[in-house]
């Protein structure tokens, strides 16, 4: 248990990092991500920091231990929706693979810390007879 409560909490804590360092720069809209979210993109720009928000939110919520289950859950859901949505953005505007692919190393560690959350719950609940 103690092993699995390591992986779990260095894995989460290692990606709400990413997740929230990404945000920054759509939420407070500095010139890079502007330049890259809506002038290539051409995403709004309150789109934008309603995206931010709700990642900085979504990574928070993974790491709070008091919040229920299914808040985790949702929180882990949109976050795996937001990847995959930057993955098909980045792929429909053509910018080359070697871009958009290292997407895929951060789906995998939430998948594992996602993975990680439900190994922890079912340890918790089992009691040996």
């Amino acid at each position: 248990m103690k092993r699995i409560n390591l992986a779990y909490w260095i894995i989460t804590a290692l990606f709400s990092a990413f997740m929230i360092f990404s945000s920054i720069g759509g939420l407070t809209l500095n010139e890079q991500a502007v330049d890259y979210l809506h002038v290539k993109m051409g995403y709004p720009l309150y789109f934008i920091q309603i995206i931010s928000v709700a990642k900085i939110i979504g990574a928070i919520a993974i790491l709070l231990p008091m919040l229920p289950v299914r808040v985790k859950e949702w929180a882990y859901f949109g976050l795996f929706i937001d990847l995959v949505a930057a993955v098909i953005s980045f792929w429909a505007i053509g910018d080359p693979v070697s871009i958009w692919a290292p997407m895929f190393l951060f789906i995998a560690v939430l998948l594992v810390a996602y993975w990680l959350h439900h190994k922890r719950l079912s340890l918790r609940t089992y009691t040996p007879v």
